[in-house]
């Protein structure tokens, strides 16, 4: 457990948000290897994981949604296992457009 943040010692680390999420968020750093426990789970974190971001609590195939709040937020863009960092790495919205400087976006000018 990182001891260098400020979180209770009987704060839980992990937060669900709704029985039908399939991450959770980190309430604190996790360090790489740390074991969890949640909903009667036990992951373990496969990479740090900050503060605020989210864990996959079970495998996630590619192209399945990410569920947060009980609704999808995105879509996996490649297989999650449980205990990995969820995040633009590996998470692909459905709803808005990823903005690039690769030319592909019409909205960028070359000024």
């Amino acid at each position: 457990m990182n001891t260098s943040d400020s979180t209770p010692p009987h704060a839980p680390r992990l937060i669900r948000i709704s029985p039908q999420d399939n991450v959770a968020v980190a309430t604190a750093t996790i360090e790489p290897g740390e074991s969890l426990a949640l909903d009667g789970l036990t992951i373990i974190a496969a990479e740090g994981i900050p503060a605020g971001h989210k864990l996959a609590l079970m495998p996630i195939a590619a192209g399945q949604k990410i569920l947060k709040y009980g609704a999808p937020i995105g879509s996996a863009a490649c297989e999650i296992h449980p205990g990995e960092h969820v995040h633009t790495h590996n998470l692909r919205s459905d709803y808005l457009p990823t903005y690039t400087l690769d030319g592909s976006n019409p909205f960028l000018r070359d000024d």
